[in-house]
């Protein structure tokens, strides 16, 4: 194609449309505060760009499951503790039934306080945050145990899922957070006969005795309590790991969280300032080139031919 242009109106043109362009990018800068806004404007740096964004998400992710996790590891410990301040009581009162001076009156009476301690014990093992219960394993929406006295161990199972959740952290590595209930409350054999720490049966075994006014079998079952209550304390302590593992991995997210800002900021982000300047000196120099070219000459040839 032949342009009619001559060769200085070609390179005017030219340079009004790269100092146009500059302008009109610096001006994208100043107003998105980006200095990438599309993939053209740095193409060498667009996959790290998509990769740190991408990471930052699911950096967020991780966060947000580490606090659920946190809810229900708190929870989880709070309950322990008041089964174990109930498991002290039993203790109290096994050891009250055990004595030659305890009557049967005494003991019965105090067989319908273990009774509630036992129905205090399953609503701990039914507790629930947000409408999950912390120890239904991983059928969380279901109540694990409902109480039984006609069952040796005084309850009965209604779920019996395994708790396998992990919890994964920033570092790329994972823990376990949760018990379930049979873990925790019911401790079973390998052929599903109750274990000798299992807390619903050591509870239940003193109630039974006590109804009994059976002095030896209450003296067996206080020691069934102290087993049971041993096997509290050590989920208890898992739980209070898992807190101290949340809560470490809590700050590791944090710290990587604004690492990947800084590293994406440094990546697109525009210098306002500098964006700001070019424009104002772009617009300048736009305008002082269409005065010149105002300015110049626009006679010709013809103009001498009489």
């Amino acid at each position: 194609m032949i342009s009619n242009l001559s060769p200085t109106s070609e390179a005017f043109l030219s340079n009004i449309d790269r100092v146009q362009r500059r302008v009109a990018d610096a001006g994208r800068q100043a107003t998105s505060g980006k200095r990438v806004n599309v993939a053209s404007d740095a193409p060498a740096q667009i996959d790290s760009i998509l990769q740190l964004r991408t990471d930052g998400v699911h950096n967020d992710q991780i966060r947000e499951n580490l606090a659920v996790a946190k809810s229900d590891a708190d929870a989880a410990d709070s309950a322990l503790t008041s089964a174990s301040k109930i498991m002290d009581r039993a203790r109290v009162l096994a050891a009250q039934g055990a004595t030659a001076t305890s009557d049967a009156p005494g003991r019965e009476a105090s067989a319908g306080e273990v009774q509630s301690l036992m129905d205090q014990m399953v609503s701990i093992s039914r507790t629930t945050v947000q409408g999950r219960y912390v120890f239904g394993g991983d059928t969380d929406s279901l109540p694990p145990y409902e109480v039984d006295l006609t069952s040796d161990n005084g309850v009965a199972r209604l779920t019996n899922a395994p708790a396998t959740r992990r919890v994964e952290d920033s570092s790329g590595g994972s823990f376990a957070v949760s018990r379930s209930a049979s873990q925790i409350f019911d401790t079973r054999n390998a052929d599903d006969t109750l274990a000798t720490d299992n807390v619903f049966a050591a509870l239940n075994g003193l109630r039974v005795a006590l109804l009994a006014n059976d002095q030896p079998a209450v003296a067996a079952a206080s020691e069934s309590i102290r087993i049971a209550s041993e096997h509290l304390g050590s989920s208890q302590a898992f739980y209070g790991t898992v807190q101290n593992r949340i809560s470490d991995s809590t700050t590791y997210t944090d710290t990587y969280d604004v690492q990947l800002k800084t590293e994406l900021s440094q990546k697109e982000d525009a210098d306002i300032t500098a964006a700001a300047l070019e424009v104002t000196q772009g617009n300048t120099q736009l305008q002082a080139a269409f005065q010149m070219q105002a300015k110049m000459p626009r006679t010709t040839l013809f103009d001498f031919i009489g």
